[in-house]
């Protein structure tokens, strides 16, 4: 059995070492004599080790030990230039992710993680979510399945809810006159409210607190991540934005309500976990990349009072039947028959045409990539058919276009910072950015174009 140490590159925030946690738990069950150590900013790291599965940490500085080893795998789930860089010195039997060549040209290594790379500014139709992306070129679906996860606890009594203000940007966060009164309804309610938040959110509560003009206990600043860890035991329900605190407490077993708005993807980076709950607005520009209006028109669909009476449910015993806020949807995460993140809606909204696609998308890329046979992505593609023919029609006339406009580039020299996979409609674009990337990732080698080639193929046969 081989007793190489494995070496992860973890170097982004607090949020993504959380999501990398059922990364290290799945490595240390398939590789159970291979030591995991893990390169991360001790920032964030720090603070995180009493509830982190069993791994060594390292800081960056500490690059000659790191280099001095042989490693059985060498993972880099950054996107810094130094953990490409570092990721390319190391002796290691295997590399996966961002891999700096001697020469200084960048690949990254492996089908998920160029999948992963292939996301940026085009992750409309993505339904892996990062801690799966983190996991698949290196650990089997049949034990991302067979994990199970401890429910979050639904104590259903008096416990405080608790109001994580912050978020990375303001546009994934709401404002503070929604926090105001969402705090005001909640105690309206009989429910007690606590203030969280980082450092850098300290402002926020402030003006949180003068807007709503009566007594909000704030602690804001006030906690480590350690002891918010600790103080989550206390609470029924988080009421938060997208934010590494939200990961953290999903971790930990306190029941979530997340606040998705703004340009994220709760496909991506919802709670991982089961058992947790989403609110979304019910608009057709979700799961974007960027926001293209000057304000995330999302944002004005939170509601403090229908959200109120929503967190009062879920703070009190969520009841068998829930139902979104006007202007909203509701989501459980759950998971799909092979064990994969799930948002499950709740009530009685008709399934958008972007949820169809998502599905044939996850379909098409785990046939791609191994996962399944063809069974998959065409039940997928039947039920598009059957919900939304006008769709499904346009989705083979674009793919005939796809497959005119490969033949094209296989004729010409191949422009990498050309706009080839804006050339079809969004619905397409899963497939050709991730061909464009492929082709740029393997220098438009002859196994590229076939491997481009297959997936086009494989694709046209699920459509028939």
């Amino acid at each position: 059995m081989n007793t190489l140490p494995t070496l992860i590159l973890q170097m982004q925030r607090m949020g993504d070492i959380i999501l990398s946690f059922p990364l290290f738990l799945w490595l240390g069950r398939t590789h159970p004599r291979s030591p995991l150590r893990v390169v991360a900013e001790p920032l964030f790291y720090d603070q995180l080790t009493k509830v982190s599965p069993s791994v060594f940490y390292l800081p960056w500085t500490e690059q000659e030990h790191i280099e001095a080893r042989d490693y059985r795998l060498v993972l880099n789930l950054s996107h810094r230039p130094e953990a490409a860089a570092l990721a390319g010195r190391v002796r290691a039997r295997q590399r996966l992710g961002p891999v700096a060549e001697p020469d200084g040209c960048l690949r990254v290594l492996g089908d998920w993680q160029l999948y992963r790379a292939a996301l940026t500014a085009n992750n409309r139709h993505n339904r892996f979510h990062w801690a799966e992306l983190n996991a698949l070129d290196c650990v089997g679906l049949d034990l991302i399945g067979a994990t199970r996860f401890d429910p979050p606890r639904d104590d259903g009594g008096d416990r405080p809810v608790g109001l994580f203000l912050g978020a990375s940007e303001e546009a994934k966060r709401p404002d503070p006159a929604f926090w105001a009164q969402l705090a005001g309804e909640l105690q309206r309610r009989g429910l007690k409210v606590v203030l969280l938040g980082g450092p850098d959110d300290t402002p926020l509560a402030k003006e949180v607190r003068r807007l709503h003009g009566g007594t909000l206990a704030d602690m804001c600043g006030q906690w480590t991540l350690r002891q918010f860890a600790a103080a989550g035991q206390t609470l029924s329900l988080l009421v938060t934005p997208d934010t590494g605190p939200m990961h953290l407490a999903a971790w930990t077993g306190l029941k979530v309500l997340n606040l998705s708005m703004g340009p994220v993807n709760p496909w991506e980076t919802g709670p991982y976990q089961p058992g947790h709950y989403v609110l979304r607005a019910d608009m057709a520009c979700l799961d974007c990349w960027q926001c293209r209006f000057a304000h995330p028109r999302c944002r004005g669909r939170f509601q403090p009072g229908p959200v109120a009476y929503l967190a009062q449910k879920l703070a009190r015993g969520a009841p068998a039947r829930l139902a979104p806020p006007p202007g909203t949807r509701l989501y459980r995460t759950e998971r799909t028959p092979e064990g994969l993140y799930m948002l499950a809606e709740l009530g009685a909204g008709a399934a958008r045409v972007s949820n169809h696609l998502g599905e044939l998308w996850r379909g098409a890329f785990g046939m791609f990539f191994g996962l399944w046979g063809q069974e998959r992505p065409r039940r997928s593609w039947l039920e598009l058919e059957r919900q939304h023919p006008g769709a499904a029609r346009m989705f083979r006339t674009e793919l005939a276009e796809l497959a005119g406009l490969m033949r094209q580039a296989m004729t010409a020299p191949f422009e990498p910072q050309g706009g080839f996979w804006r050339a079809v409609s969004p619905m397409l674009r899963p497939l050709s950015g991730h061909m464009h990337m492929r082709l740029d990732n393997q220098d438009c080698t002859g196994p590229a174009w076939r491997g481009c080639l297959d997936m086009l193929e494989g694709l046209r046969g699920v459509v028939g």
